[in-house]
C-alpha cells in the first residue's frame, strides 16, 4: 500500500523543500494555489522553477480527491493543504466533509502521497471570528490528515523532526 506523508511547519520553515526531496520520480505536483494577484503569480513561478521540469502539474484549488486520482501511480506532492482549506472556505464548502473525501482518496491512492500543510496554531489567538475559525479548521484538518498518515514530520529552520 502506498505511503502517506504529512509535512508540517510554519511559513518559510523549509517544509516544501523537504517534501520535494522526498518525492521520487515519476511524480506529480498537485498545486492548490491560484494566482489571484501579481505577487502570487511570481511566487508560483518561483516554485515551479525550483522544482524543475520532471514534474507533471495538476492544478487543484478545490478538488484534491480528483487530483490524486489523476496522479495515478506517480508520487503525488500536494502543496499545500492550507491554501486548499482557504479555497474551500472561500467557496462556502464544508471543511469537515471535504476532509473526509480527501482521506478516502488518500486511502485509495495508487502511489505515494506527500502533503504539505502549515502549522498555524502556535501563535496568538486571532482577534477576528473568521481568522479564529480558519485557525481552528486548519488544526482539525492537520490532526485528521496526521491520523491517516503513515509518516508525519515537522520542519523548523529547514530541519525535519519525525513525529510519526
Amino acid at each position: 500500500m502506498p505511503e502517506i506523508t504529512l509535512i508540517l511547519g510554519g511559513a518559510r520553515s523549509g517544509k516544501s523543500a523537504r517534501a520535494l526531496a522526498l518525492a521520487a520520480p515519476p511524480r506529480a505536483f498537485i498545486a492548490t494555489a491560484e494566482a489571484g494577484d501579481g505577487e502570487m503569480a511570481e511566487r508560483i513561478a518561483r516554485h515551479k522553477a525550483e522544482r524543475g521540469e520532471d514534474w507533471a502539474l495538476i492544478e487543484a484549488p478545490l478538488d484534491l480527491p480528483a487530483a490524486l486520482n489523476e496522479a495515478g501511480e506517480r508520487a503525488a506532492l500536494v502543496d499545500c493543504l492550507t491554501l486548499w482549506l482557504a479555497n474551500l472556505m472561500a467557496a462556502g464548502r464544508e471543511p469537515e466533509a471535504e476532509t473526509a473525501r480527501l482521506i478516502a482518496a488518500l486511502r485509495a491512492a495508487q502511489g505515494p502521497v506527500i502533503l504539505v500543510s502549515n502549522e498555524i496554531g502556535l501563535g496568538l489567538v486571532p482577534m477576528e471570528p473568521l481568522s479564529r475559525r480558519f485557525r481552528d479548521e486548519q488544526g482539525r484538518l492537520n490532526q485528521r490528515i496526521a491520523a491517516a498518515a503513515d509518516r508525519v514530520e515537522f520542519v523548523a529552520a529547514g530541519l525535519p523532526l519525525r513525529l510519526k
